[in-house]
């Protein structure tokens, strides 16, 4: 898989979530969260985040689980220049699969927190922490 995150340091365990049998999932793709607690691959800029896949899920193959990471530091691929220390989300949509870029405004969902500054198409270290940012 071009642009998967690459887990560097693992700071919890990855939990189970629910996933599509005939969905296919590369190990270090970015998963969004859907209701109830279920996965999937991240396809638009924004995406509400589950975490990061763990492991491979391949399609048809009778699972209907995957082990998710939702905490960590991960090397990921910058889709715009980003700053250390900013908060960070999906690119999907207008980048390439699993890119990531700054978090434009409250309200939006995060990803992660930037903690190394990267040019457009750098890798870079993040860590992992899924959320929506409060509206202030």
């Amino acid at each position: 898989m071009a642009n998967e995150a690459v887990l560097v340091f693992e700071t919890e365990q990855a939990i189970p979530f629910t996933c599509a049998d005939g969905t296919g999932i590369e190990k270090g793709a970015i998963l969004t969260l859907s209701d109830p607690m279920t996965v999937s691959l991240c396809t638009t800029d924004g995406a509400v985040v589950a975490g990061i896949a763990k492991e491979e899920k391949i399609a048809n193959d009778g699972k209907t689980t995957i082990a998710v990471y939702r905490r960590g530091i991960f090397k990921m691929l910058a889709g715009t220049n980003i700053t250390v220390g900013t908060a960070v989300d999906t690119h999907a949509a207008t980048g390439a699969t699993n890119e990531i870029a700054a978090a434009p405004a409250a309200g939006d969902s995060v990803l992660g927190l930037a903690l190394e500054t990267a040019l457009d198409t750098q890798t870079l270290l993040v860590e992992l922490n899924p959320r929506v940012r409060d509206i202030i």
